[in-house]
């Protein structure tokens, strides 16, 4: 099974951005993927609020959704947008965004939302600061969904660091994983694959993240390094820093193979809950 992935640059014009997916979804499809993979924030990325504002609107106006949807059934190839900033439905004062990832079908159709749970409120030594939950509510569901590569289980970005949601997604026996992100540059030297194949070794499944890379519009820099890690913890893609698509093969065998010598997930036990003295 061959999947893509897409490094992009996303910018501040959500329509560039979308072609640029359009026109990655049919070089996948003509180069044999069942399945294309874009990165966090594919649509727009954008630190100036005002600016993106105008563009973050419900999933049912999103221009970029509307293309992705339409190119991946004109290709018959299933997409996999790592994630978007939606208006949320409102709830109460809360009028903070959504960072959702979308699955969707060879016939265009959405078959699976995720919202990220975890919110990169950072501080770094570089100086960097991010608080991702001033524009966006964390979401509160584990999602998963069959799809051409198996049981798909869905994470975004900063979700990397928390292992119990990927305890949780091996629990419900993923076969992949898919992290889109953006990672900083710093953390991203410093932690990047040694979480991705970590979590692919927790879960023992594949762990498919597409990356934001380069000097972004908006004077982000992101790290890029988009990989495809396998059950084992081998690293079957790395992207490296240039923006453009990538692909790689993803064998059923090899996940029965690992899962059969080291039979983690079926060897879990509870962890007891021991009271202080």
């Amino acid at each position: 099974m061959k999947v893509a992935l897409l490094q992009m640059t996303s910018g501040i014009d959500p329509l560039e951005n979308a072609r640029t997916i359009a026109d990655a979804v049919a070089r996948a499809a003509d180069a044999g993927a069942a399945m294309l993979f874009t990165p966090e924030m594919s649509g727009l990325i954008d630190r100036d609020r005002a600016r993106a504002t105008p563009h973050i609107v419900a999933e049912e106006d999103n221009p970029v959704l509307d293309v992705v949807r339409q190119a991946a059934a004109k290709a018959g190839i299933w997409a996999h947008i790592g994630s978007l900033g939606v208006k949320a439905s409102s709830d109460g004062a809360d009028r903070r965004w959504a960072n959702r990832a979308f699955v969707i079908d060879a016939a265009g159709s959405i078959v699976a939302r995720y919202d990220k749970i975890h919110m990169f409120d950072v501080d770094l030594a570089t100086g960097e600061s991010w608080r991702e939950s001033a524009a966006f509510r964390p979401g509160d569901a584990v999602v998963t969904v069959d799809t051409p590569v198996g049981r798909l289980g869905l994470a975004i970005c900063y979700d990397i660091r928390f292992p119990a949601l990927f305890e949780e997604l091996g629990r419900r026996q993923c076969d992949a994983i898919a992290v889109p992100a953006a990672f900083t540059v710093p953390t991203g030297q410093a932690h990047w694959h040694l979480m991705q194949r970590a979590r692919a070794v927790e879960a023992s499944a594949f762990v498919i993240s597409a990356a934001q890379v380069g000097q972004h519009q908006d004077g982000r820099e992101t790290y890029g390094h988009s990989l495809v890690v396998d059950p084992w913890g081998d690293v079957l893609l790395d992207m490296g820093g240039e923006a453009g698509l990538g692909f790689a093969k993803i064998d059923p065998a090899r996940l029965a193979a690992v899962r059969r010598q080291l039979p983690s997930l079926a060897n879990k036990q509870s962890i007891p809950n021991y009271s202080a003295s």
